[in-house]
């Protein structure tokens, strides 16, 4: 009996161990952050992006978050500064990304601001990044012989357009395009407001 009873309470021990360790430290550890003033809410094309961002899996072969000069040269390939938790205030679900097939994406929309970039670069990313090995995109255009009002014209490099037609950019191209030119978080971190548990504790 004596020994059952010590088995017992050896097993709540450890119980209570892991529950505080596992539960009870992280949750008195999470702060509640607000959106930097700087990072706006998407768009509803944005949103409309961000599903076919989701829905191409470029979120297989991208990251969204930047990591700090200690671990990676994430800052030195030109990611920009490590993301924080503010960063992501809009995000659901989250995009983080667990591979780097590509680039980082936290910052494209700084790096390449140009729509017609962004454009050719989906329709044949070799035209754009030499050896590049991202698949080209040709579903998200239509090859036509002449526009039609209201028809984005991509604007290729010499070759890369078919003979004597026009590529246009359907409405789920220019949604992904204007996604990624949101994807811009240069503000810098001095500016990220202070958490709210933080402010608490400091009264």
């Amino acid at each position: 009996m004596q020994n059952e009873t010590r088995l017992i309470a050896g097993g709540m021990t450890m119980l209570s161990i892991a529950t505080s360790a596992l539960v009870v430290v992280p949750y008195m550890t999470v702060r509640e952050v607000r959106a930097p003033e700087a990072l706006k809410p998407y768009s509803a094309a944005e949103l409309r992006g961000r599903q076919v961002y989701i829905a191409n899996g470029c979120v297989y072969c991208h990251s969204q978050q930047p990591r700090a000069k200690s671990f990676a040269p994430d800052h030195a390939r030109g990611w920009g500064r490590a993301s924080v938790a503010a960063d992501y205030a809009y995000d659901a679900p989250h995009l983080l990304g667990t591979m780097r097939t590509g680039p980082d994406l936290f910052n494209i929309g700084a790096r390449q601001p140009s729509e017609q970039w962004h454009l050719g670069h989906l329709y044949q990313p070799r035209a754009y990044v030499p050896g590049s090995v991202m698949p080209s995109y040709p579903f998200l255009f239509t090859v036509k012989d002449q526009l039609d009002r209201g028809d984005v014209q991509v604007q290729l490099p010499p070759g890369e357009t078919p003979p004597g037609k026009l590529v246009a950019a359907s409405p789920d191209a220019l949604d992904l395009v204007a996604y990624l030119q949101a994807l811009n978080h240069t503000y810098p971190v001095a500016d990220l407001p202070t958490p709210v548990a933080a402010v608490a504790g400091k009264r």
